[in-house]
C-alpha cells in the first residue's frame, strides 16, 4: 500500500513541474514575441561627446 501512495506521489510531482514548465515557456514564449528587434538597443549611440576624462586618457597615449 505504501508502495502505491510513493508512486502516485511521484507521478503527482512529475505532472505539477511539467505544468510549471510549460506555464514558463508560454511565459518566454510572449516576452519574445513581444520584443522589437528592430529597436536601438538601451544606451547605444545615445552620447555623442567623449568625457573629460576620456579625452585625457586618450591623449595621454
Amino acid at each position: 500500500m505504501e508502495t502505491v501512495v510513493t508512486v502516485v506521489v511521484i507521478i503527482f510531482v512529475i505532472i505539477v513541474g511539467m505544468m510549471l514548465i510549460h506555464r514558463l515557456n508560454a511565459q518566454h514564449d510572449e516576452r519574445i514575441g513581444a520584443f522589437r528587434y528592430s529597436d536601438a538597443l538601451p544606451g547605444i549611440g545615445r552620447r555623442t561627446r567623449r568625457s573629460r576624462r576620456e579625452r585625457e586618457i586618450r591623449r595621454r597615449r
